[in-house]
């Protein structure tokens, strides 16, 4: 009984949104305001069970020495960014925030230099030539590396702006504009495939789950 009401619920929901293909209407305002709110309570729930209790409440009863006192100054930051709704102390959440994106901002340039910028330029160095076992597989494999090691370097020629882009440098900008966009209609491509998936995934519940026609 209860799955039969859930479904019922999920597809009010999903008519509800997809609504507003025809305009906006209180039934999409309605949806709208559910997700957001339930959405906002999840992070809340997320960020205590496995963030704030686990880390720094049990902390206080686990750790010992020095480390239970550093757990103070997450405490505080923690409490100044609440005082961002009292207005007259409202100027000492700047420095929780102050904090939070400069570790970001770290952590961030850490993580793409090393999980992203270095892995590509390592990818990008290939050889010229590659001998398969086969002379379809050598003339296959050496024509994919030529695309992206002189793809890479058209590319980014492009972004060099030092020179007029004439001649030579004229010919591989344009050789390298027309890869980015390839790449861009490429991306873009993948992103509607994804959400084309997502609304056949709604379709499918609505006839087989809901209305049982498929």
């Amino acid at each position: 009984m209860s799955n039969i009401i859930w479904t019922w619920v999920a597809a009010f929901f999903t008519l509800a949104i997809l609504s507003f293909l025809y305009k906006d209407n209180p039934f999409y305002k309605f949806a709208e305001h559910v997700y957001v709110g339930s959405s906002a309570a999840f992070m809340v729930l997320y960020v205590w069970v496995f963030d704030a209790y686990p880390k720094l409440v049990m902390g206080f009863t686990e750790k010992v020495g020095v480390q239970r006192y550093l757990l103070v100054i997450p405490l505080i930051l923690s409490l100044f960014i609440l005082l961002r709704f009292v207005k007259p102390l409202s100027w000492l959440s700047v420095w929780s925030i102050s904090f939070t994106v400069g570790m970001a901002a770290g952590l961030g340039i850490t993580g793409l230099t090393q999980g992203f910028l270095v892995p590509q330029v390592q990818a990008s160095m290939l050889p010229l030539f590659v001998k398969g076992s086969t002379v379809g597989e050598t003339i296959l494999y050496t024509f994919n590396n030529l695309i992206i090691v002189f793809g890479t370097l058209f590319t980014i020629l492009y972004f060099y702006f030092s020179r007029e882009h004439k001649g030579v440098l004229g010919v591989s900008s344009k050789v390298g504009i027309t890869i980015l966009m390839i790449t861009f209609g490429a991306s873009f491509g993948y992103t509607i495939m994804a959400r084309i998936s997502l609304l056949i995934g709604r379709i499918y519940f609505l006839l087989h789950n809901w209305l049982r026609l498929v």
